[in-house]
């Protein structure tokens, strides 16, 4: 139980916990951080503890710039076409299924990216989880395998935006840029999710 003028680590980490869509680019970020990121996707739950994940790691910009051109960056924003160079990510963690161990992956990828973007803003780095990706373009450019299944993408580097939570107003949950640039994402209200059946 928490006790009264106690500081709420966790809730104070899911909220810099945002989807960071433009980044310093020239901000390195090592093989060594994205293992302590897979590390901590490896202690999280897994479905049935079947533990059916595998991590592609990519540091490397020649590695980057082949991922980049797969993925699909925020839907709402139509007059937007993803990160310039420059701004791009630094690094990429792809989240593997191996269908050897498990048909599908579940949850399992949920969690694990959830483990690993929390420990990036630990880090002082901030990511973004893309589901919208061009898997069979990516596997062709990585050579993955058939036997693994394309789950997320998770991009990686020093953010260079400000994202501020605000209320949904009037139903709209749409994300948004003001004219300074700064990312406004609407939640709903905890009263609204809370069902008292």
């Amino acid at each position: 139980m928490e006790k009264k003028n106690e500081p709420k680590m966790l809730q104070d980490l899911i909220l810099k916990t945002r989807s960071y869509r433009r980044f310093h680019q020239n901000v390195p970020i090592s093989q060594n951080e994205l293992r302590e990121l897979v590390n901590l996707g490896r202690l999280s739950a897994s479905g049935g503890n079947r533990q059916p994940l595998k991590y592609v790691l990519s540091w490397q910009p020649e590695k980057n710039a082949r991922i980049f051109p797969h993925l699909h960056w925020a839907g709402y924003l139509k007059e937007w076409g993803g990160p310039i160079d420059g701004e791009r990510p630094a690094a990429y963690i792809i989240i593997l299924c191996d269908i050897g161990i498990a048909p599908n992956a579940g949850c399992d990828q949920g969690i694990a990216a959830q483990s690993m973007m929390l420990g990036a803003v630990e880090m002082g780095l901030g990511g973004c989880m893309l589901g919208a990706v061009d898997r069979g373009p990516l596997r062709v450019a990585l050579v993955i395998p058939e036997a693994f299944e394309i789950a997320l993408v998770l991009a990686f580097g020093k953010p260079k935006e400000t994202v501020l939570l605000e209320p949904v107003k009037d139903g709209k949950i749409e994300y948004w840029r003001d004219e300074r640039g700064f990312h406004h994402v609407p939640k709903r209200a905890l009263s609204d999710l809370i069902l008292d059946l």
